[in-house]
């Protein structure tokens, strides 16, 4: 994400140039940092589930309250994220014990 130099807001990709959104102001893509940058168009639900796929979710608590949707099993591993504001509910992470699969839940 890039940030306009004259009035904070957010820049976007146009033709070459980075564009703010609120006035106007043009610069030059930075290529040399064209890679730290993710577009949201190429990003999908599947790219935030937990950090990575061999965290270690063996020792954390167990729910029994949950269904795997790949195999049916109803136990799985889990951890609890704030993905949201403060005031909204966390986000639960699961490993299903039997098959691995991965998957979130929202409260």
């Amino acid at each position: 994400m890039q940030f306009c130099d004259e009035c904070g807001s957010m820049m976007h990709a146009e033709d070459g140039e980075m564009v703010c959104s609120s006035c106007g102001a043009r610069e030059p893509k930075d290529t040399a940092r064209a890679e730290e940058f993710v577009s949201t168009e190429a990003q999908s639900e599947d790219d935030v589930i937990e950090s990575s796929e061999d965290a270690d979710f063996e020792g954390k608590p167990t729910a029994d309250d949950v269904t795997c949707d790949e195999c049916g099993h109803g136990e799985a591993w889990y951890t609890i994220k704030q993905t949201g504001a403060a005031d909204e509910p966390p986000t639960r992470f699961f490993k299903c014990k039997k098959c691995g699969n991965r998957w979130r839940g929202y409260s």
